[in-house]
């Protein structure tokens, strides 16, 4: 008679039992080792995670060399005085001799001031900075600024030119600046052109004028 064994021999020559014990130890050493990944994965996100944090926290405390306002109005001054007005990036020197004459009540004052030695000229009261001094009460320390200015201009038959043109800008004056009789806005730009009559104070004026005029 015969005996029947516990396990039946595969064909491999193990039994099932020794087969299914390995695969179980197979499965629990895969999920071991998938846990162990895991486990890897999570502490490298967290080293990440922390690393920027620490960074983001030293830039915080990294200091700062931007200028803060007063800094920066530190930066715009000359002999002791802080200027009211910064040139622009198309500021340029005048390619044509422009001049000023000078009217008081109606009257020629000395020579004209030749104005195309340099790209602004600063009117007013406070002679450390002023290009052109304007002595009289009514003006104001930093009253005006002529500013010459590169621009593009259209021509007749439609191509675009580069020149450079005088302009006025009125820094915010007490008693305003005046262009042909009329007060133009403070902080702006306006063009001026050939025999333009400008005005600081009373009885006082400036006649725009090129070389060339007459």
């Amino acid at each position: 008679m015969e005996t029947k064994n516990k396990f039946t021999e595969g064909a491999d020559g193990k039994g099932e039992e020794g087969t299914g014990k390995e695969e179980k130890k197979g499965r629990e050493g895969r999920r071991r080792r998938g846990r162990s990944v895991t486990n890897d994965e999570d502490d490298s996100v967290a080293k990440m995670k922390a690393a920027e944090e620490a960074l983001e926290e030293k830039q915080k405390q990294k200091p700062s060399f931007e200028l803060s306002g007063k800094l920066a109005a530190e930066t715009n001054r000359f002999r002791g005085v802080t200027l009211l007005f910064n040139e622009p990036p198309e500021a340029r020197k005048p390619d044509i001799k422009w001049r000023l004459y000078v009217f008081k009540a109606g009257e020629v004052l000395n020579e004209p001031l030749y104005i195309h030695r340099q790209s602004c000229y600063l009117f007013g009261r406070e002679r450390r900075v002023a290009d052109i001094p304007t002595d009289h009460p009514s003006c104001s320390k930093q009253h005006a600024v002529i500013q010459f200015r590169q621009v593009e201009n259209e021509e007749p038959d439609g191509t675009v030119s580069k020149q450079i043109r005088p302009y006025i800008m009125d820094l915010g004056s007490t008693n305003k600046t005046f262009v042909n009789e009329s007060p133009i806005e403070p902080q702006r730009y306006y063009e001026l052109r050939e025999r333009d009559t400008i005005k600081f104070a009373e009885n006082m004026y400036y006649y725009m004028r090129t070389q060339s005029g007459n």
